[in-house]
């Protein structure tokens, strides 16, 4: 038996094991979706895994104006980019995403991990140094071993410790580039930029922030990181980010200054030989933020909702770390506990998803909980009786 097989046979018996001991909470089949409820194996839960951070998914003028696409582009453009699938739903598109985060231009990519994964190494050469949060998406950590730099990773949030990395590379590395999350995936906590941007100009680094769990979320009016703490366009040299988050489509994008955008579509490889996105796709990006700025009821309801949600779980005693976003963890400890809790909020009909080691360090295992603008204050009690319930039965709370 060769080697590969045996590394399908190991997993194929833990799969197997989870599934027996009904501990398997992935890929399920959903039959339909109603605002924050899906239907699953024929029951009706109350959704909380769901990215749709501000209720967008299914909402009219999006669906509107992607049916306008279909019906004018069709389903597909069969071309890239670069030569025959750009089409005018792609340029509004990405006009409409820089605009909205007061960015010069912007790049729209198949995916959000093809944004960071291209762009990154797409930029970086041998001898350059990149530096990112040990906190930072797959999607970045993938694309800075990608590259032909050496790859450093600085404690979450420490700017002490990411300008020793910095120091170190003052007189070593061409080119320095320092990359985080706006709002980070598993945690919920938003990165410190004021800081992080100071530190990066002290040492010539450019500063690469993505805005997948933030775009939509964070600052006054959901404008994203700069505007939540108030900073200029000019702050950070590229925005990243997903299309399919807040915003209900697919692909991913990268904003900044309109020369080094153009230097992407021309040079990442992820933009140059990948197929353009759908039309229809597109069209709901643009739609999508133009009702973020029609509706800001959104952004309240959402920061309302999160208010709702830690506010109930702090005062039973579980731990949410420092959240300040849709992204709620849940802090259990050990894997067992957190895959029971999860199997009994299932049965009870609150689907969320359970995150285990390696995905987060070894005893901070927990429940990831996404709350939205479409949850009502009934679904979040709902939410919160189920976990008391069950958390006191387990002895997880007191």
């Amino acid at each position: 038996m060769s080697i590969f097989q045996k590394r399908v046979d190991v997993f194929s018996q833990h799969l197997a094991g989870l599934k027996a001991a009904d501990r398997y909470y992935y890929l399920q089949q959903v039959d339909e979706l109603d605002g924050a409820h899906v239907w699953i194996g024929g029951r009706r839960m109350v959704m909380f895994s769901s990215y749709s951070y501000l209720g967008l998914l299914k909402d009219e003028k999006v669906q509107r104006k992607a049916r306008e696409a279909l019906d004018r582009f069709g389903t597909g453009t069969h071309g890239v980019r670069v030569l025959a699938g750009t089409t005018a739903a792609h340029v509004e598109c990405e006009r409409k995403i820089a605009s909205f985060l007061g960015m010069e231009d912007a790049i729209a990519y198949s995916s959000g991990y093809a944004a960071n994964l291209s762009t990154i190494s797409t930029l970086l050469g041998r001898n350059d140094v990149v530096i990112a949060d040990r906190l930072s998406h797959a999607s970045i950590i993938d694309g800075c071993l990608l590259s032909t730099a050496t790859f450093q990773r600085f404690k979450h949030n420490d700017i002490d410790d990411l300008r020793r990395l910095l120091e170190a590379a003052r007189d070593t590395a061409e080119g320095k580039l320092v990359i985080v999350d706006a709002v980070y995936s598993m945690d919920g906590d938003v990165c410190p930029l004021p800081e992080l941007v100071a530190t990066c100009r002290e040492f010539g680094a450019w500063l690469i922030v993505d805005e997948a769990h933030s775009l939509g979320v964070l600052g006054e009016t959901g404008h994203g990181i700069l505007e939540y703490f108030g900073m200029p366009s000019d702050s950070v040299e590229m925005l990243t980010g997903s299309l399919s988050k807040t915003l209900p489509a697919v692909g991913g994008f990268v904003a900044g200054k309109r020369d080094l955008i153009q230097f992407l579509r021309h040079n990442a490889r992820a933009f140059v030989f990948s197929a353009a996105l759908p039309p229809a796709a597109v069209a709901a990006v643009t739609a999508s933020l133009e009702v973020i700025e029609e509706e800001p009821w959104r952004i309240k309801a959402v920061r309302r909702n999160i208010e709702r949600f830690v506010h109930g779980l702090n005062a039973m005693g579980y731990d949410t770390l420092q959240t300040k976003s849709c992204v709620i963890p849940i802090i259990i400890g050990k894997e067992e506990p957190t895959l029971e809790l999860t199997q009994k909020l299932h049965h009870d009909g609150m689907f969320v998803s359970p995150i285990v080691s390696p995905a987060v360090p070894a005893n901070t295992c927990r429940l990831r909980a996404n709350v939205t603008a479409a949850h009502t204050d009934e679904d979040i009690d709902f939410a919160l009786g189920l976990l008391e319930k069950h958390g006191r039965a387990m002895g997880i709370i007191k």
